[in-house]
């Protein structure tokens, strides 16, 4: 137990130092640009002055000093970040040094950091066809380290995905506006719904989590696959080109489909392969919305 413990603390360790670069480096001058639409927060009354937008006039301050005055508002100091992260059983795959569920970890770390640096709150919600765990959004840097902790050791208890069922409970337990950023592969397709109502209450950006390998399956014979996600068993013949071009065609169907929705209910979204440097998408992501 204690040796296991120790390898838990340096792998928090590692992924700590990481994220903390990298953090800085993706975030110098552009970390806010991940808040699209900053929320506005009420801040002092004061007379009303020729010019001024009439709807902004507090009705009852002008009522009761008989004279019109406005509301001022300001960008609100403290912001909010919450990571819906996808711990199915298709993340626990990965062909180029790592698994999605590893880059999935130094990227929501990443993010999770840069947050806490800016003295926002960050939150989790760990979801697989159910929701796992639930971290509310805190500052400080404990709070950061427990993330991080969880994100390298939690053990979902079921396999399956149902990213909808995670959103409407992201919906349901955050009341205030925040950004919230999906870290998934997106091997689902009932979350139409569920994706158009949050996007109407937060700010959605999508991180696609993907490995090379998903998009089409080598030649190498005769093989048996494993669904991570059902358990299920089946052996197919790659050396056929009807089944790797079946393949192929069914997913990038679902890809599509994918793309759509989310550019349909305008989510901003990019797209991170295991073995890259994921620190270029983001920042492409975040210019784009800036």
């Amino acid at each position: 137990m204690q040796k296991e413990n120790s390898e838990i603390l340096r792998k928090v360790r590692k992924i700590e130092i990481k994220a903390r670069g990298l953090s800085r480096q993706l975030f110098s001058g552009e970390y806010h640009s991940a808040y699209k639409g900053r929320g506005m927060a009420f801040s002092e009354v004061r007379e009303y002055q020729y010019g001024d937008d009439v709807r902004a006039i507090d009705w009852n301050v002008t009522a009761r000093l008989n004279h019109p005055y406005i509301k001022i508002f300001e960008e609100e100091r403290e912001l909010t970040m919450m990571l819906l992260v996808d711990v199915s059983g298709s993340n626990r795959f990965g062909t180029h040094k790592q698994f999605k569920e590893e880059l999935v970890a130094e990227v929501a770390a990443t993010l999770a950091f840069s947050a806490i640096t800016n003295n926002d709150k960050v939150g989790v919600i760990f979801f697989s066809d159910k929701i796992e765990k639930f971290i509310p959004p805190k500052k400080g840097s404990s709070h950061i380290l427990r993330i991080i902790r969880e994100l390298i050791t939690f053990q979902p208890t079921s396999n399956g995905t149902d990213i909808g069922e995670a959103l409407r409970y992201f919906t349901n337990v955050t009341r205030k506006r925040c950004t919230a950023f999906i870290l998934s592969d997106f091997l689902d397709t009932h979350y139409a719904d569920a994706l158009k109502i949050a996007a109407k209450k937060h700010d959605l950006a999508v991180l696609r989590i993907v490995d090379e390998r998903e998009r089409e399956i080598p030649n190498i014979g005769l093989t048996k696959f494993y669904d991570p996600e059902t358990g299920k068993t089946a052996t197919l013949d790659t050396s056929s080109r009807m089944v790797r071009d079946n393949y192929r065609k069914a997913y990038q169907r679902q890809e599509q489909a994918t793309l759509e929705t989310l550019t349909k209910y305008g989510i901003d979204h990019a797209e991170i392969q295991t073995g890259e440097d994921f620190v270029k998408p983001l920042m492409t992501l975040f210019k784009k919305r800036s």
